[in-house]
């Protein structure tokens, strides 16, 4: 007797998991940076960890595998990512949780990042495709609450280990394993796309190639607008959470907080996080795109100019700037992208186009993850890390603000004959 297929809030729920053993996955990586250097690479002046998190579900892994997945989920459909990427990210997981040397921990950490690149945009796919139009921000929202929450448990449990060094940190990644096998076990009653099967013309027609895929992607103008658009903002914000999120704890570190405090530190700044995307979900469909962006991008820069120009022994500074980073991502460019994205792109092109940009976000923070923890070792290292952030925090206001898209509330076919002037299928588009 087969299961009832998940439907509405409990497919969300589902699909959203991925979000929180991904984020897991960046928190396990940076509270066990010092436990795994301590053993594998003790002389290490910040290089080797530089490329551990390059290379992860924090940068390039991920920007590979959403290139991959990307394609792949407009190609032959959104619940074949489901079908595998958890599995994939469980093998990566085990090979960390069993680690005996760098080589085998840098190769966990990669099959992690390839897992978690190929994830994201076929959740966010899938769930804009099958929600409410009304409510699809608060539906596309709860994969951002799930975000927050990995951080949230990962630095409590990091908190809760610590005491037993490298040995907690596996503990760390053998939980997130666990979930990943639950979660995909959950997910087999996951139906296909209806929006992606219609798009595809019938279900005999033979899917375009990824060659031919990208080639029409690429032939409409308003298709590379969205592109450009959407990249420029998420890249630029992404540069300062993404350092944020993978070298909080570094950043304590070196403002004088131990390995415990900066934890628990951490996961306070987590636990603001969830109540700033709560107020996401429950405003994202009533308040104009355009004002909730501009505040949520205003108070992050407010957040980072407080940390890098307030007294450095202050409590105010380090909680000053925990509460409005906190508050400020729940209206993030992370969090309007993941809304914004799916609506600006025809179904054929929907997940691919997001492979792009994810792939061109992760890069981008590839590349300062290998210099952020070289510089912070500088002298007033922290400052110019956070006036860089700031500088990049301050062009995805700018764009972000002025470019918000008038799609609230409109249903997907009605936002792609908009700017397409029809609705557009795989086979019309080869």
């Amino acid at each position: 007797m087969s299961k009832k297929p998940l439907t509405g809030w409990k497919a969300t729920i589902a699909v959203s998991m991925s979000n929180y053993i991904d984020s897991g996955s960046i928190i396990a990586i940076a509270t066990s940076l010092s436990f795994w250097g301590a053993a594998y690479f003790p002389d290490d002046n910040g290089r080797i960890a530089g490329l551990l998190a390059a290379f992860s579900s924090n940068a390039f892994g991920a920007a590979i595998g959403a290139l991959i997945g990307g394609p792949l989920c407009d190609k032959y459909g959104r619940k074949v990512i489901y079908t595998y990427d958890l599995l994939v990210y469980s093998l990566g997981g085990l090979i960390v949780v069993f680690a005996a040397n760098l080589p085998m921990l840098f190769i966990g950490f990669v099959i992690i990042g390839l897992a978690v690149g190929a994830s994201v945009p076929a959740g966010w796919t899938y769930i804009a495709e099958f929600a409410p139009s009304k409510s699809r921000g608060r539906h596309i929202g709860a994969t951002q609450l799930a975000w927050s929450f990995g951080p949230f448990i990962g630095f409590g449990l990091a908190s809760a280990v610590t005491p037993l060094g490298l040995l907690g940190s596996r503990l760390i990644f053998a939980h997130l394993v666990i979930i990943a096998l639950i979660t995909w076990y959950i997910r087999r009653n996951l139906e296909e796309s209806e929006a992606w099967e219609q798009a595809k013309g019938g279900l005999e027609t033979k899917p375009p190639s990824m060659f031919q895929s990208f080639k029409a992607l690429f032939s409409w103008k308003c298709n590379i607008r969205a592109l450009v658009f959407l990249a420029v903002i998420y890249t630029c914000w992404n540069q300062a959470a993404s350092q944020n999120g993978i070298f909080l704890p570094t950043i304590l570190n070196s403002v004088g907080y131990d390995q415990l405090a900066s934890n628990l530190f951490s996961m306070l700044s987590w636990g603001v996080v969830i109540i700033g995307t709560v107020f996401f979900m429950y405003f994202v469909d009533t308040i104009p795109y355009r004002t909730h962006f501009f505040i949520g991008a205003l108070l992050a820069i407010v957040a980072w100019i407080i940390l890098i120009f307030g007294p450095s022994d202050s409590a105010f500074t380090a909680f000053g700037y925990a509460i409005i980073w906190g508050i400020s991502a729940g209206p993030s460019a992370q969090a309007f992208y993941s809304v914004w994205a799916p609506e600006l792109f025809a179904t054929p092109y929907r997940a691919g186009a997001q492979g792009i940009i994810f792939f061109l976000v992760r890069v981008a923070s590839g590349l300062i993850s290998l210099i952020f923890p070289v510089i912070l070792q500088w002298e007033n290292g922290l400052m110019i890390d956070g006036l860089l952030l700031i500088g990049f925090l301050s062009v995805s206001l700018i764009v972000g603000t002025f470019g918000s898209p008038k799609t609230q509330g409109k249903s997907l076919e009605k936002i792609e004959i908009e700017r397409y002037g029809r609705v557009v299928s795989a086979v019309l588009s080869k």
